[in-house]
């Protein structure tokens, strides 16, 4: 059966829900039916358990088995390139073997983004969520990291570490061969969308004349304008207690992300100038090293 040919390997919240999606169109391309599969991070993980209060990982599918895996792409025909994208995968230490072990010839994409609004963005994504205490805001979080690391709290939460690209990137440059591996940055993403999908295209072997429909705006971070009122309504339903049978799920969905978007505010809270700084230091050590690394110009996150 099949497997796929290349992995987008993160990093989170650099542009990957994006990436999935404008690829997903490409008529070479094919895409596993579910995205984030994180196969690499639960395989051979009998025993890994998150502790944080995260609803989404009481839910998510995990898919532990090669079977499993497989499957997602069984539906791949005439396809040229046949893959998936995991943003755990360049974070967690033990992923880069076990992708070898399984796919050795595989292509790699990591798309970077400045380390401190990668965090930022990641923590409001939380906040959205209401996976955040109300109490907690993003220099607390940062610093509560490391105590919440140890207590086994998932890398969602991880805001600050996922952010050390030298050494996440350095296990891949030390495993696979150079031509294996594309990075991208982020910022560049949002600039020229098209130019950079195009010569990811080229890297992956597919027509790169292709243009797909990027007028959609993925995965944005939107974040709630009360906090109390969007725990409320993501704890509970009202439009279920209210109209509980008489009107179909579906409906009561409509109406209660409806509740849910009337207060999400469109406004990015700003991010102090001092608290940029104070994490660009901790950063800068590893962001000089990842340049060279990479052979890119990272001198706009510092």
């Amino acid at each position: 059966m099949t497997m796929p040919n290349f992995l987008i390997i993160g990093a989170a919240k650099a542009g990957t829900t994006a990436l999935y999606r404008y690829l997903k169109q490409h008529p070479q391309i094919y895409m596993s039916s579910l995205k984030e599969t994180q196969f690499f991070v639960f395989l051979e993980e009998e025993n890994l358990n998150f502790n944080a209060n995260e609803p989404f990982l009481r839910k998510y599918q995990q898919i532990k088995d090669i079977e499993s895996y497989r499957n997602l792409f069984k539906k791949a025909s005439q396809e040229i390139a046949i893959g998936e994208v995991s943003p755990w995968y360049i974070y967690l230490p033990n992923i880069p073997s076990k992708i070898k072990h399984y796919i050795l010839d595989v292509k790699l994409i990591a798309m970077l983004r400045d380390p401190v609004e990668r965090a930022y963005s990641n923590f409001l994504h939380s906040v959205r969520d209401d996976l955040e205490p109300i109490n907690v805001d993003f220099v607390q979080a940062m610093e509560l990291e490391s105590k919440r690391i140890l207590k086994n709290w998932s890398p969602r939460f991880h805001y600050k570490q996922k952010g050390f690209y030298y050494v996440q990137m350095k296990r891949y440059f030390d495993l696979f061969e150079p031509e294996q591996i594309r990075v991208y940055i982020y910022e560049d993403f949002k600039k020229k969308q098209i130019s950079v999908l195009q010569d990811i295209y080229k890297f992956l072997g597919v027509d790169d004349k292709f243009v797909p429909d990027n007028s959609t705006k993925y995965n944005d971070s939107r974040i709630p304008i009360s906090r109390v009122y969007n725990k409320i309504m993501l704890r509970a339903n009202p439009a279920d207690s209210i109209l509980g049978s008489i009107i179909p799920p579906s409906l009561r969905n409509k109406i209660k992300n409806k509740l849910i978007n009337i207060n999400l505010s469109d406004q990015k809270p700003y991010l102090p100038v001092v608290v940029r700084r104070k994490f660009v230091e901790e950063y800068r050590e590893d962001i000089l090293k990842l340049q060279d690394l990479i052979q890119m110009d990272l001198s706009h996150w510092l």
